[in-house]
């Protein structure tokens, strides 16, 4: 008997990699060594008022919408502040390949906008491994890839892509295309009043006819991502 229950302890599987949208370009990625947070702004807070909580924290671009008069520990360019929460998180904002608690991250150089930046500044698109989930968040992306960019991104399962921004409902998906990813996740990233617009023109574009209900949470693991492309649509967890 005792020796069947270490058989059966020892093929126990691991929890699943979850995803949590927090409104804007905010998501919270937990894996069972360490919680990536993106773009965890100072304006933007858990659902219970209290600072979103992570080990590493990674930026794609500075606050559009600081707090007036806000203090904290600023990021490695100082263009934005920390939460409070987040002051003892290793925090990325900037190209290039980190191992960071046994996650490899990658940030690799976009923009805002179709002028390499002379609109709307710089954006950093992260690539992240939690336990064998390759997860890109695309930050506030502006325009389409070029194949040097897509070779640097390399293979992904689960794209975090802007909507309702610059970044156009077809040219959203046609980047989905190029990125060949398994699962969507959609970033409102346009005012709350054009957000239903925002999201039924991109699944249009997908060929959605059917637009999934909001879910609280994505749970993945690499044995469970889907054969054909998924969207799923997440409830915003935070208050902006």
């Amino acid at each position: 008997m005792a020796a069947g229950k270490r058989s059966a302890s020892h093929l126990c599987k691991n929890p699943p990699m979850e995803l949590t949208w927090y409104g804007r370009t905010c998501v919270r990625m937990r894996g069972k060594d360490a919680v990536v947070v993106a773009d965890a702004y100072q304006s933007v807070v858990g659902p219970t008022g209290r600072g979103i909580t992570a080990d590493i924290v990674t930026y794609s671009h500075a606050d559009d919408s600081p707090l007036p008069r806000a203090k904290g520990k600023a990021s490695r360019d100082a263009s934005t502040l920390l939460p409070a929460s987040l002051e003892e998180a290793f925090c990325l904002d900037g190209p290039g390949e980190y191992e960071v608690k046994d996650v490899l991250l990658t940030g690799v150089r976009t923009y805002r906008d179709e002028h390499r930046g002379k609109d709307r500044g710089r954006n950093v698109a992260f690539i992240v491994e939690l336990d064998g989930v390759h997860v890109i968040h695309l930050g506030d992306i502006g325009h389409l890839l070029t194949e040097d960019k897509l070779t640097d991104i390399g293979p992904v399962d689960v794209a975090c892509i802007p909507i309702g921004g610059t970044l156009a409902a077809n040219k959203a998906a046609e980047l989905v295309a190029q990125l060949d990813a398994k699962v969507v996740v959609p970033m409102i990233v346009c005012e709350d009043e054009d957000s239903t617009e925002a999201l039924a023109r991109f699944f249009h574009e997908m060929g959605v006819t059917t637009p999934p209900a909001p879910v609280a949470r994505l749970s993945l693991m690499p044995s469970s991502l889907p054969a054909e492309v998924s969207t799923v649509v997440l409830e915003s967890r935070g208050k902006v």
